[in-house]
C-alpha cells in the first residue's frame, strides 16, 4: 500500500455574530481537514489545529515527500516529515500541519487493520468519556456579564457537569463575570477560567487569588506560552491549579515547563502536538512529571474524533485506588460544518460523549457536506 495523494479541505463559514478571545478575534469559523489517499482506495482523514489556508500550504509543502510512502509507517514518515522542516521551526504550523498528516495516517493504519485507533494505541480503558462545555467568549454588542450568564446556564440545563469561561480582558470585568457565571450554574458544577494569555504576570496572580473564591478548578493559559518563569511565578503566587499546553507544539515544547513543574495540567491538542505519534511521547512525559493532563479540542468531528480515540486509550491516573477519568473539552459556540461533515455526529448526551469503535477514527465523511462548506482545496 503507497500514498498517492494528499488533499487539504478548507471550511469555512462567517458567523452571523462575531466573537472574540482575550487573544484572537473570530468573524469566521474556518478549519483545515487533510485526506490521504492509497492505492487501494484506502482514505485517512485529519485536522489541523489554527490558521487553516496556512495549514493547508505546509500540508502541501509535506506532501511531497509523502507521496509514495507505505502509510503503516507511521514512526518513519513523521520522523521524516518532522527532520525535513525542522530548520524552520519545531512548533508552530510545522507541527499542526504535520499533526494533520499524522493522524490521517492513523486513520488509515486503523481502517487498513479494521480496528480502532485506540486499539492500535494499546486497547481501549473507557467506551465514554464526561465533556466539559467551553464558550463564553465576549460578543459584540450585548452585556458580557449577563451574556455568559445565560450561556453557561443553558449547559447546566443540557447535562453538562462543568463548564469553561473566557476571561484575560480586563480583571474587575472579568471577577464579575466570573462570580455571574458561579451563581448561574450553582455549587456542584465544576467552573473553569480561560485567559488565553491575556495578562500579564500581576493581574494573573490577582485574578486567581480573587478567583479562587468561586471554586475554580483550573487557571489555563494565564500568561503568554513563552513566559514558562512566569507560569512558573503564577503557579506559586495565587491557589488555582495552573494548566497550559495548546501553544507547545511536539514534546520538545513540553519538556520544559513540564521537567520544571511550571503548570498543574497540561493540554495537548492532537491536532497540534504533532498527532497521535506525539501525544503518547506527551502523556509519557507528563506521567514521568506527575502532571495531569487534560487534552485541548477545538474543531470539527474529525477533531473530536481524534480527541476521543486518544482519550480511550489514555490510562487511568493514579494506576489504582480511585482513578481520576479524563474529561473532554466540548466547544459550543457557531459552527455549524463542526458535527455537519460526518454521516453520524459525534454529540453529547447529558454532558457524556459516545467514544466511536468503528475502524480508525471510526467516522465516516459526509462528502455532500464537505462540498458545500469547503471554501477551496488547495
Amino acid at each position: 500500500m503507497k500514498v498517492t495523494a494528499v488533499k487539504t479541505h478548507i471550511l469555512d463559514h462567517e458567523l452571523e455574530t462575531a466573537f472574540e478571545s482575550a487573544s484572537m478575534s473570530f468573524i469566521r469559523r474556518q478549519h483545515c481537514l487533510v485526506e490521504v489517499i492509497c492505492d487501494d482506495g484506502t482514505i485517512g482523514w485529519g485536522e489541523c489545529l489554527g490558521p487553516a489556508k496556512a495549514n493547508a500550504e505546509v500540508v502541501n509543502t509535506y506532501a511531497q515527500w509523502l507521496l509514495g510512502q507505505d502509510p503503516l509507517e507511521t514512526e518513519k514518515i513523521w520522523l521524516a516529515l518532522y527532520n525535513r522542516l525542522r530548520d524552520q521551526g519545531q512548533r508552530g504550523l510545522t507541527m499542526t500541519a504535520l499533526s494533520g498528516i499524522d493522524i490521517a495516517l492513523w486513520d488509515i493504519k486503523g481502517k487498513h487493520f479494521g480496528v480502532s485507533i485506540s486499539t492500535l494505541l494499546g486497547g481501549r480503558f473507557r467506551d465514554a468519556v464526561r465533556a466539559y462545555a467551553t464558550g463564553s467568549f465576549r460578543r459584540e454588542g450585548v452585556d458580557r456579564i449577563s451574556d455568559v450568564a445565560a450561556e453557561v446556564a443553558r449547559y447546566r440545563e443540557e447535562g453538562f457537569h462543568a463548564v469553561k469561561i473566557k476571561i484575560g480582558f480586563d480583571v474587575e470585568e472579568d471577577l464579575q463575570v466570573i462570580e455571574a457565571v458561579r451563581e448561574a450554574i450553582g455549587p456542584e458544577l465544576r467552573l473553569m477560567i480561560d485567559a488565553n494569555h491575556g495578562y500579564d504576570y500581576l493581574e494573573a496572580i490577582e485574578v486567581g487569588r480573587r478567583a479562587a473564591a468561586f471554586g475554580v478548578d483550573w487557571f489555563e493559559e494565564p500568561v503568554l506560552p513563552e513566559q514558562i518563569g512566569t507560569y512558573e511565578a503564577v503557579r506559586v503566587g495565587q491557589p488555582i491549579p495552573v494548566a497550559s499546553g495548546e501553544n507547545w507544539h511536539g514534546r520538545y515544547a513540553m519538556h520544559e515547563p513540564l521537567s520544571r513543574r511550571a503548570i498543574d495540567i497540561v493540554q495537548p491538542d492532537i491536532c497540534g502536538v504533532g498527532g497521535f505519534s506525539e501525544i503518547r511521547r506527551v502523556v509519557d512525559m507528563a506521567a514521568l512529571h506527575g502532571v495531569r493532563l487534560v487534552p485541548h479540542v477545538w474543531g470539527t468531528a474529525v477533531c473530536l474524533a481524534a480527541s476521543l480515540q486518544f482519550m480511550a486509550a489514555l490510562p487511568p491516573n493514579p494506576p489504582r485506588g480511585r482513578p481520576i477519568e479524563p474529561i473532554m473539552e466540548f466547544d459550543r459556540t457557531e459552527n455549524p460544518f463542526r458535527q455537519a461533515v460526518v454521516k453520524t455526529p459525534l454529540e453529547h448526551h447529558q454532558g457524556v460523549v459516545t467514544i466511536p469503535n468503528g475502524p480508525g477514527l471510526g467516522i465516516e465523511i459526509d462528502r455532500e457536506a464537505l462540498a458545500r462548506y469547503c471554501m477551496k482545496e488547495i
